[in-house]
């Protein structure tokens, strides 16, 4: 097997964030298919809270819209440098973190 170098992107924001009237997880996938970065997954959690501590659950009998999101990027951690300016500027209300990984190829 043949690993390579990588980095792993997290963006921890909720449904909520939006940017120009959309959904901020859907712009910031917009934005990385736009700098050719090699993918992007966009999760949506069941159960999560943040900085206020305000439970967001997807219980069966409650539809909530305002739940946890994570969006994942992998590329090089060059290529993935190109999105932060857009990061820093639209995602202040959430968590972006940033590791290396190894990707099988």
């Amino acid at each position: 097997m043949d690993f390579k170098n990588a980095s792993l992107l997290r963006i921890f924001l909720n449904e909520k964030n939006t940017f120009k009237g959309k959904p901020l997880y859907e712009q910031i996938v917009l934005q990385a298919n736009e700098l050719k970065l090699a993918g992007a997954t966009v999760l949506r959690g069941i159960l999560g809270f943040g900085a206020g501590h305000h439970l967001h659950s997807a219980k069966i009998l409650t539809l909530s819209e305002d739940m946890p999101v994570v969006v994942e990027i992998v590329d090089s951690e060059e290529n993935i440098n190109k999105l932060l300016p857009f990061l820093k500027k639209e995602a202040s209300e959430g968590i972006v973190t940033l590791e290396k990984v190894k990707v099988f190829s």
